[in-house]
């Protein structure tokens, strides 16, 4: 029988989710919810039969729904995520998980007493492109890792309750996270507000790891061309990630440095460049939010450990947190325990 799923929330993300849970064969849209009445005409237009309610407790009260997702504001995920726990519903919400990191602890804590799955749609990571640099990275193609290097810009959208950081950075801190097989040390961040309402629009964030691992990520919604590009460095080989592009996607470089001592190596140090060939790995063309979809229905039927669950969606928060505190510091370096 079809798991029934309530989605909470209908405005930009919501009804790619509602279409994605219908077409899904293991799950039915039971009923929507959304304080727009526009919105909740939209739904019913397009998808008939769906329950519609102004109210997302009639969903998560409703005995017959098994799920819900959750793509409201940030700040009214944790009253909702808990409500719905509560009451015995498995959880789908959108990122950030939370706008605290103990918030994020609360829920997590009550999903494992309740038994329940709690997930976050951390949607990037379904995508056949990280996928495959996830293969290549666990397989040792790349060597040690060096750095990780992430550019999201664009001109808009301007969020009025959070800055640019809580609104784009959440996509490349789970990449990031999930290709890192490291516990972050510390975050760097500075950034600046330029519209005068004290929600910073161009922020730049740095994220040490292990090992002399750095990560950097430029977000910024302030940019004249809409950039999503990503540059991962080993000792061995680098990737380049262009989501951007239409087919070529990943690039894997066989370029690189080679750390050359002397006998007198305390006194000088010989850097020779490696240049070899490009080649471009084939990505498969699957929609991530279909993928991300059948993850979340075997995650409660099988019992699947969830790849975006609610550590995952922890620790982007926590560099979150790190971040906000370390932007009003003018890039003081906050430590993460």
């Amino acid at each position: 029988m079809a798991l029934n799923i309530g989605v909470i929330g209908v405005g930009y993300w919501g009804p790619n989710l509602v279409r994605n849970f219908t077409a899904n064969q293991r799950t039915h849209v039971l009923g929507v919810s959304d304080l727009n009445p526009e919105r909740l005409a939209f739904i019913a237009a397009r998808f008939p039969g769906v329950e519609i309610t102004e109210d997302y407790r009639d969903l998560i009260n409703n005995p017959k729904i098994d799920a819900v997702a959750i793509c409201t504001p940030v700040f009214t995920h944790f009253e909702i995520a808990k409500a719905a726990l509560e009451a015995g519903k498995h959880v789908l919400v959108e990122k950030p998980m939370t706008s605290t990191s103990s918030q994020g602890e609360h829920l997590m804590d009550l999903a494992t007493q309740k038994n329940l799955v709690l997930m976050v749609d951390h949607t990037f990571l379904f995508t056949g492109a990280v996928r495959k640099i996830k293969e290549i990275v666990d397989s040792g193609e790349l060597g040690d890792l060096y750095y990780f290097d992430s550019t999201r810009v664009n001109l808009g959208l301007f969020q009025h309750d959070i800055n640019v950081i809580w609104d784009l950075a959440p996509h490349d801190i789970s990449i990031m996270e999930y290709l890192i097989n490291a516990r972050a040390e510390a975050v760097v961040t500075t950034g600046a507000d330029h519209v005068g309402n004290g929600i910073e629009d161009v922020a730049y964030l740095t994220v040490y790891y292990p090992g002399n691992v750095i990560a950097h990520i430029n977000v910024n919604w302030l940019s004249p061309v809409k950039i999503r590009q990503t540059l991962i460095g080993g000792t061995r080989r680098m990737v380049v990630w262009d989501d951007n592009s239409p087919s070529e996607k990943i690039k894997v470089y066989d370029k690189g440095i080679e750390v050359l001592q002397t006998k007198e190596k305390l006194y000088e140090t010989l850097i020779q460049y490696r240049t070899g060939d490009m080649y471009c790995p084939k990505v498969p063309q699957l929609e991530a939010l279909m993928m991300e979809v059948d993850h979340f229905a075997d995650c409660i039927e099988k019992g699947e450990k969830c790849l975006s669950g609610g550590d995952l969606g922890l620790k982007v928060v926590r560099i979150l947190e790190a971040s906000e505190k370390s932007i009003k510091q003018r890039g003081k370096e906050i430590r993460l325990g």
